[in-house]
């Protein structure tokens, strides 16, 4: 793919950029076009010219995209947590192929053949980045910590096949956030001695 000419500039910085999946102001403020009818009009035709993709209505990627970006792209704010972290950093180990995500909403949708499952939190927790990575690619994913207590918060008493990896005094740092007298004692009861060392 030749992006040489004037017209195809703004299509370079987008590929010059190293996020993969895009909302529409997400490539207006990268490539500094504001005018929505215009750039609409040049991203259908990179479309059809296959040099970008459209998944899900509003959404667009490059031809070979991080489907975890999307699921943090499609609804904003969210961030990648619970079965999908905890299974990664190896805590719990039964497989599930599902992308499991944090928002302001509870829905469950396919897209490009990937199956992005969204839990409701409330926004005090939804809103806190403690304990939530960030990368250049648009991924926001929470800490085997984070997902943990998001974890137990939202779907009560659980069990973990192993919590060995999970540092306890990081635990105690995010509890706060919670505000949860209740996810306090589920806590508590899983680490006994070792939270009280925390």
């Amino acid at each position: 793919m030749s992006l040489q000419n004037n017209k195809s500039d703004w299509l370079l910085k987008l590929y010059q950029n190293p996020r993969t999946v895009f909302g529409l102001a997400d490539i207006a403020l990268i490539i500094g076009d504001s005018d929505a009818i215009s750039l609409t009009k040049k991203i259908h035709y990179q479309i059809q010219k296959g040099n970008l993709t459209n998944p899900r209505k509003g959404l667009y990627t490059k031809p070979k995209f991080n489907p975890i970006a999307m699921a943090c792209t499609i609804y904003t704010p969210s961030y990648l947590s619970l079965d999908y972290v905890l299974q990664k950093e190896g805590i719990i180990f039964q497989y599930d192929s599902t992308i499991t995500s944090l928002s302001y909403l509870s829905r469950t949708i396919t897209v490009d053949k990937t199956l992005i499952s969204y839990r409701k939190i409330k926004d005090a927790i939804l809103l806190n980045t403690k304990g939530i990575i960030t990368n250049d690619d648009g991924i926001n994913i929470a800490t085997k910590e984070r997902a943990f207590l998001d974890m137990l918060y939202l779907n009560g008493n659980m069990y973990f096949d192993t919590i060995n990896t999970i540092d306890p005094k990081i635990i105690y740092k995010l509890l706060p956030i919670y505000d949860s007298k209740v996810l306090e004692k589920r806590v508590k009861k899983i680490f006994k001695n070792e939270f009280s060392k925390a």
